[in-house]
């Protein structure tokens, strides 16, 4: 008791008040001792004078020093400032919060104040404060003073987050026995029920799915009420609906009704849809080789289903059926002021005896299928090779009858010129085509020995067929 009366004298004593008093007193004394003559009535006064002088002094100087409290860019928000520091003095103040990346920080106490306060938000911040019968007032990046009643209803990150939900990379939930301590153990089923699934032919799959959302942001980013310009974005109507609108989650025992936080509804949202498309899909499905496979197709509604206002509705096998419906989940995530940007799944794991099995199937039936398609490639081969042949032909006779075509002939009864004439066109194309074939050499030889053998055997006068001596055909002569 004595201490604490000790301690406030203490404290009244280095008060500008206090030292005034306590300067006169001594004065006094002193006066008193050294017999000095005095009125009264003067001492008094002076003592009121300087007592007010302080008062003013102190006070002013209060209001003064109150502005560098705070970063605060509101003119309107000096008198508030200097209300705090004064209510401070007394001891008669409301609590003083920080709220950092959505998170309230405070000293030990804090929370039990009720009283006018302050809160300071950084830029990735926001707030929601009510009393207790009502919503109040939403709080963006900046200083706001509250009420008397007012207190902090729930906060927000205005940042974009990742959720992770699932197992971990190293996880091996469907490995038995257990690898791991039992605790362990417990946590890692627990992260495997967290995104487990049935696909259409009755295989459960766990997969990793990671899930990256925020508040809804504005189109623009306009100043809170204390000033400030968030980068992230602050709209007041989202982070309302994102703290005050409660989502109920059902329990499996009891009927528990748990209180689902705003954070938790995404995943809560992503893992409803995964499994009702897993199940439109079979296992091998899933991971079928190609454009899309059906992990992939199922990641692509995920992401539509809760980014859009209508999707298209899959068939029970995963098939497109043309009909659109309305996105639940995408109205849900808007009524309480939050958008999805993105999600994927990846780290799918199932029971590794399921692959197992695939792969012995496989290894029992890959003679059959291989036997198969050497079969269709011969098939193919031989087709290609026909029609290679056919083509070849034409191309031959086209070239070959290139001198009799477009002219009038009479029956030749000189074989020589005939063949002449054949053989002609044939040496001049392979002549111009050097490239069509590496033996053409070889070909273009049998082809001069021929002609030479024509020329040695022809009992007619090459000129009167003609062809030129170098072998080329004169056109200014009589074919037939």
């Amino acid at each position: 008791m004595i201490r604490k009366i000790f301690g406030r004298l203490v404290r009244f004593l280095k008060h500008p008040i206090g030292v005034i008093l306590a300067t006169n007193a001594v004065w006094y004394v002193i006066v008193r001792a050294a017999h000095i003559p005095y009125n009264i009535y003067v001492y008094a006064a002076l003592i009121l004078v300087d007592l007010a002088a302080a008062y003013i002094l102190l006070d002013r100087l209060v209001y003064f020093f109150a502005q560098f409290v705070l970063p605060i860019q509101n003119e309107n928000y000096r008198d508030e400032i200097y209300s705090r520091v004064k209510n401070f003095e007394t001891g008669m103040r409301g609590p003083a919060l920080f709220i950092k990346n959505g998170r309230v920080i405070m000293h030990k106490g804090e929370e039990s104040k009720r009283g006018a306060g302050v809160i300071v938000v950084d830029t990735a911040s926001a707030a929601v404060l009510r009393t207790d019968t009502e919503i109040k007032d939403t709080v963006g990046p900046g200083v706001k003073f509250t009420g008397g009643n007012e207190y902090i209803a729930g906060s927000v990150d205005l940042r974009s987050q990742w959720l992770f939900i699932g197992p971990q990379t190293a996880d091996q939930p469907f490995l038995n026995p257990v690898p791991t301590s039992p605790k362990d153990y417990n946590e890692m089923q627990s992260r495997r029920h967290q995104t487990s699934g049935l696909t259409r032919d009755g295989f459960e799959v766990s997969p990793t799915i990671s899930i990256k959302f925020s508040i809804k942001r504005p189109k623009e980013k306009n100043p809170t009420e204390g000033g400030v310009i968030s980068q992230y974005g602050y709209d007041p109507d989202s982070v309302r609906n994102a703290i005050t609108r409660e989502v109920i989650e059902l329990g499996a025992s009891e009927n528990k009704k748990n209180r689902m936080d705003w954070n938790r509804l995404p995943a809560h949202l992503v893992v409803n849809v995964w499994r009702e498309y897993i199940r439109k899909f079979k296992l091998g499905e899933l991971f079928a080789p190609g454009d899309t496979s059906g992990l992939q197709t199922i990641e692509k509604m995920i992401n539509k289903r809760v980014r859009q206002s209508s999707v298209e509705v899959l068939d029970d096998t995963g098939g497109r059926t043309g009909e659109w419906l309305e996105s639940l989940e995408f109205k849900q995530l808007q009524s309480r002021g939050l958008e999805i940007v993105d999600v994927r799944i990846h780290n799918v794991l199932f029971d590794p005896d399921i692959e197992k099995q695939t792969i012995e199937q496989w290894s029992a039936e890959w003679l059959t299928i291989a036997k198969k398609e050497e079969k269709y490639l011969k098939e193919k081969e031989s087709l290609i090779e026909t029609a290679s042949l056919e083509e070849a032909s034409k191309n031959f006779a086209r070239i070959a009858s290139r001198q009799f075509s477009g002219k009038p002939t009479l029956p030749q009864e000189n074989p020589f010129k005939t063949l002449q004439l054949l053989i002609l066109p044939l040496k001049e194309f392979m002549l111009s085509e050097t490239n069509a074939n590496k033996n053409y050499e070889t070909e273009l030889r049998k082809l001069d020995e021929i002609w030479k053998w024509l020329l040695d055997n022809n009992p007619l006068n090459n000129n009167s067929l003609g062809i030129d001596p170098d072998g080329t055909f004169d056109d200014s002569q009589s074919v037939g």
